[in-house]
């Protein structure tokens, strides 16, 4: 049986990366509130299905790209359930074609593991290397369910909290698209 933990609003007791300190750091300092649970290991999309009834809210689908010359990133967020559709993500932003990015830019860029994909990543790329894209259908909800930079911690945050505190304190602008 995969282990969710009961619902806590504090951060954890010790931390498992330097992103998932400076996350509760940023949260802390911003006083954005927060639900979270400590997970078994969650990698794939229906890893999330527990975390998402626990957390009443439905995890978002973090997706790393990059252009061909994997000089342009880009952190796609969307819903759990919609396919990537590469041609209109690319229409929608009107550049060339864009593919997965390869595990060794994924872990030194957004500084965590495949699985762990988080709009938090941003926290860290004071160089303003990823650009930052939101599925309109994701800007629209009330809450933002993520991982805090591991995975083996969820959180809920409120979407405009993540649009209006966390990106603006990070200095990434973002982007929101209708796929």
């Amino acid at each position: 049986m995969f282990y969710v933990s009961e619902i806590r609003t504090t951060e954890p007791g010790s931390f498992k990366s330097p992103l998932q300190k400076k996350v509760y750091q940023v949260l802390g300092e911003l006083k954005v509130p927060y639900k979270r649970v400590d997970t078994d290991e969650a990698i794939t999309m229906e890893d999330c299905v527990l975390i998402n009834r626990r957390l009443d809210m439905d995890m978002v689908k973090t997706l790393f790209l990059c252009n061909k010359k994997k000089t342009l990133f880009y952190l796609f967020i969307t819903t759990d359930n919609k396919p990537f559709d590469t041609k209109k993500f690319c229409e929608q932003l009107n550049i060339p074609r864009v593919s997965f990015a390869p595990k060794e830019l994924f872990e030194e860029i957004l500084e965590t593991k495949i699985g762990a994909a988080t709009v938090y990543s941003v926290l860290h790329d004071w160089d303003k290397t990823i650009q930052v894209i939101f599925d309109k259908d994701v800007a629209d909800t009330e809450y933002y369910g993520c991982s805090d930079g591991t995975t083996t911690g969820y959180m809920k945050v409120k979407t405009e909290d993540i649009l209006n505190k966390i990106l603006p304190y990070s200095k990434h602008k973002y982007k929101i698209i209708d796929i």
